[in-house]
């Protein structure tokens, strides 16, 4: 059952749009512009992946940026104008984007809204151990279960623009055997670490896919969404789970403050036992613009090579 704070959230953030789109409706028709499709996306792992299939053949913008984490998201004004002017928007579909998923798929009915898991089948996801009615959104850990999304913005563009169809199935095969590649290059990276010391601590529990693809047990102070906080008896637990398995390191985001996994070192410090806090993982969002983190298989491989790196040493 959704909290009521979240209804009115929703409400509210629906009615808003509804209105500026009123107002700017002359304006901001959904139409393509320069002939070229105007796309917007919620998450940088999205976006990568439509930059990726449709290159310059589209205009695209997405709303979360680097960095930014779209569990806790608030759209701005600037976000509001940036929806009403799509074509086409696509977003997670797991409740990712907390305050704005249920407002997605009511705006399906005037505006075509993507969820880009819409075809993955329902035995490959994780159910939330928080809440049992929904799966865990963070689907692109398993890249077997990302290529699905990726077929998914594939098709979409596609039946939108008959004239570039080749031209993102060409790019969409490609993009798909590059992460392939990077796919089994990280399963034989993870296999080099012994079986005891494959364990990965984290600020919340946003890796439980990659376990999954890559034969590891993930430990999070947090659950899936970064709306609920840690508690003592939460970090107490986690840094008794830590001294009894002599975790060598424990990783924060790049997307969450650390302040909660440096709680849980000093607790480890204090039982006499030292672990160190890994380079950050990129979780919910892919790098700043220009790096190699900023592209999904660059972020994949920046993580697992320091995964690597720290449980290895």
């Amino acid at each position: 059952m959704m909290p009521f704070k979240h209804k009115v959230i929703v409400f509210v953030t629906a009615i808003l749009i509804l209105l500026f789109i009123f107002y700017k409706q002359v304006l901001l028709q959904s139409t393509i512009s320069n002939n070229k499709l105007n796309i917007t996306c919620t998450t940088t792992m999205i976006a990568d992946a439509i930059e990726q299939i449709a290159h310059d053949k589209i205009n695209l913008n997405v709303l979360m940026g680097p960095g930014v984490d779209p569990h806790l998201y608030k759209p701005i004004e600037q976000d509001i104008i940036k929806i009403a002017a799509a074509d086409i928007i696509f977003y997670n579909g797991l409740h990712l984007e907390a305050r704005m998923t249920d407002l997605f798929e009511q705006m399906n009915l005037d505006k075509t809204t993507i969820a880009v898991c819409k075809n993955i089948p329902t035995e490959m996801l994780i159910t939330s151990p928080e809440q049992h009615n929904y799966y865990d959104p963070h689907i692109w850990f398993n890249p077997k279960i990302w290529s699905y999304a990726i077929e998914t913005i594939c098709e979409t563009l596609q039946k939108h623009d008959q004239n570039n169809k080749n031209f993102y199935a060409t790019n969409a095969k490609t993009y798909l055997q590059k992460i392939n590649a990077m796919h089994e290059q990280t399963q034989k990276l993870m296999l080099s670490i012994p079986k005891e010391q494959r364990v990965l601590i984290t600020a919340h529990d946003a890796f439980e896919y990659f376990a999954q693809a890559y034969h590891c047990k993930v430990v999070s102070l947090q659950g899936i969404s970064t709306m609920s906080e840690a508690g003592t008896k939460d970090i107490q637990d986690l840094a008794n789970f830590i001294v009894d398995h002599k975790i060598r390191a424990i990783f924060t985001e790049t997307s969450i403050p650390p302040r909660a996994l440096q709680a849980v070192q000093q607790n480890v410090q204090s039982k006499g036992f030292a672990v160190r806090i890994g380079c950050e993982l990129y979780s919910d969002a892919l790098g700043a613009t220009g790096s190699k983190q900023a592209t999904y298989t660059g972020m994949m491989e920046y993580n697992v090579n320091t995964i690597v790196h720290e449980l290895r040493s």
